[in-house]
């Protein structure tokens, strides 16, 4: 039985986020809905960023560290932060992301009306850095429900923006091979089994900038999306899906990631 105030896990995961970190926090604190946590997962950074969490005195914020040497991958490091929650939904903020101050009220609402809802994620903002520019991400109706194949056509599900039972993750967790395309992966597969809800108001910020790790290792994106796309193409034809516009999108990005390598043009 679905409380009437359930608790909201938000799950940062940091490594050297020092440089938003401090907006980040801010906008979870600011938040209409009250009653949530902050599992902050420390994933051996080097820089300020835990004593920048540290000078936010407020109980509902939790730390904890890999307790590794090396840096751990990205989806496992989400894996163990999920493994700390305590609330009956998880949501996901990292560092350089933020949030609409009625972001986590506005989804509570909807999962307190209707108990079905497991899965539910919303439109979102970008913050272009290098362009000075801020948009919305997407400029049409996102789709609801059984989704796979929409979501294989064109993936519209934002980490920043989801909200999940923590029950599904009792069941299901990222897959740990990925430093990228873990979100991709973990919620086309959920997609298969459950009913994913959205709401098209945007309710978050993500922030596009020279150190975004997808930016960065383009490369590893291909690579990861490759080897999913390999991996699921005889799986996804006996469940009659369609992985051509999947295919093409990973095209497109193999051309961008040799502009950019050899003629320096960004996107």
């Amino acid at each position: 039985m679905l409380k009437k105030r359930p608790l909201i896990s938000v799950i940062i995961n940091c490594h050297n986020g020092e440089n938003y970190l401090s907006e980040c926090i801010k906008s979870v604190l600011s938040q209409t809905y009250k009653n949530w946590e902050i599992i902050f997962f420390d994933n051996n950074s080097s820089d300020k960023s835990v004593k920048i969490l540290n000078s936010f005195k407020d109980k509902r914020i939790k730390c904890f560290n890999s307790k590794k040497k090396n840096i751990v991958k990205l989806y496992k490091a989400r894996n163990l932060a999920i493994n700390k929650a305590k609330g009956e939904f998880v949501t996901f903020l990292d560092t350089d992301d933020l949030w609409k101050k009625n972001k986590l009220e506005k989804q509570v609402k909807l999962i307190l009306k209707d108990p079905d809802i497991k899965i539910i994620y919303s439109n979102f903002y970008i913050i272009n850095e290098n362009k000075k520019k801020v948009y919305l991400k997407y400029n049409k109706k996102l789709p609801s429900g059984f989704i796979t194949q929409k979501l294989l056509d064109d993936y519209c599900v934002g980490i920043l923006t989801l909200c999940i039972s923590k029950k599904i993750f009792n069941r299901y967790k990222f897959q740990e091979k990925y430093n990228i395309i873990g979100d991709f992966s973990y919620v086309v597969n959920l997609s298969k089994k459950f009913k994913i809800f959205a709401i098209q108001e945007p309710l978050a910020f993500y922030r596009v900038h020279q150190d975004n790790l997808s930016s960065r290792r383009r490369d590893l994106n291909i690579k990861e999306l490759k080897n999913w796309i390999n991996y699921n193409r005889s799986r996804s034809i006996k469940m009659i899906l369609n992985l051509k516009k999947l295919e093409f999108y990973l095209f497109k990005m193999k051309i961008k990631n040799f502009l950019q390598k050899y003629f320096n043009l960004r996107f």
